[in-house]
């Protein structure tokens, strides 16, 4: 039997760790990655300054390749702290119509997710948090090793995962602890608070609260279920909790802040890369629009406790 021996430092200097083996029961390495969650450091930062996050989503590929890459720069550089990267998906089972044409669109221009890490490294290098929103699928399809491993290579921060619940979600677990990935799971307001308690348990980062039942896409109003949500998401333990489906207005932005430890946009920016027929605008006046809408959001998304 093979042993494992990493070095690592206590209070009274370095020592070393022997591990009896090499391998999980699954088959897979062993080893737990020791850096810390970029989102939670992120989280900790803004606390100090009662100020919420701000989150964007985009899908890479849309309206293409390179235009992507230079939108999720105009994101972070206009206010975007972390940004979700969507793989687009032929089957999306919670991605309104807006998010659901952009990524059309994308896999028209021959999307691929091994090309998803340029965008990575991109977000990475403009001084934002990537993180990777994709339905379990198609990460099951790459290989998850395969992913946590190329992923972090790219300074990949997490993975939001709509479909794949803690129950089911071990073969994850175990790359994501390897690799120092964060592991973002979804809640919504008719999760039970044993649910609630199991999310938080094996969430890494923060807790996805989604604002309402059904798809994403823009609303003219929210409720007051989301504030319920992230009261409740706490209290079973979790950490950080963010909302996100249907904020779509800085004025929904900052209301959402006042409680919430992020706010999730989506549907809003895409929108502004769409002209009124849901065909991409000129490039220009998209990457315009995008930064107008993505600017007015962070304002009143950071401001909104002072």
């Amino acid at each position: 039997m093979r042993k494992t021996i990493e070095i690592i430092e206590n209070g009274d200097g370095f020592v070393a760790d022997v591990t009896a083996t090499a391998t999980t029961p699954s088959g897979q390495p062993l080893g737990i990655s020791h850096r810390p969650s970029p989102c939670r450091r992120l989280f900790d930062e803004y606390k100090v300054q009662n100020m919420p996050a701000f989150i964007g989503y985009l899908p890479f590929g849309f309206p293409d390749p390179d235009l992507s890459l230079e939108a999720f720069r105009t994101m972070v550089d206009n206010g975007v702290d972390i940004v979700e990267i969507g793989l687009p998906y032929s089957d999306p089972v919670m991605d309104g119509p807006v998010i659901q044409a952009a990524s059309q669109i994308a896999l028209r221009n021959g999307e691929r997710i091994a090309d998803v890490f340029k965008a990575v490294e991109t977000v990475a290098n403009a001084g934002g948090v990537p993180l990777i929103m994709s339905y379990w699928n198609l990460i099951f399809h790459y290989g998850v090793e395969r992913f946590a491993t190329d992923f972090a290579n790219a300074g990949g921060a997490g993975l939001i995962t709509p479909d794949l619940i803690p129950d089911e979600a071990g073969e994850w677990i175990e790359a994501s602890d390897r690799h120092g990935l964060d592991r973002i799971f979804l809640v919504s307001p008719d999760s039970t608070d044993e649910r609630l308690r199991v999310v938080a348990e094996n969430a890494r980062g923060f807790v996805y609260a989604a604002a309402r039942m059904g798809v994403t896409g823009e609303r003219a109003t929210l409720n007051d279920s989301s504030r319920e949500l992230v009261e409740r998401t706490r209290a079973a333990g979790a950490e950080n909790v963010c909302v996100g489906i249907g904020v779509s207005t800085p004025a929904q932005g900052a209301s959402v802040g006042q409680y919430a430890d992020g706010v999730i946009v989506g549907s809003a920016l895409v929108h502004t890369l769409l002209d009124e027929h849901g065909d991409v605008r000129d490039p220009v006046q998209g990457l315009g629009a995008l930064a107008n809408t993505t600017a007015a959001l962070a304002d009143a998304i950071h401001g909104c406790r002072r």
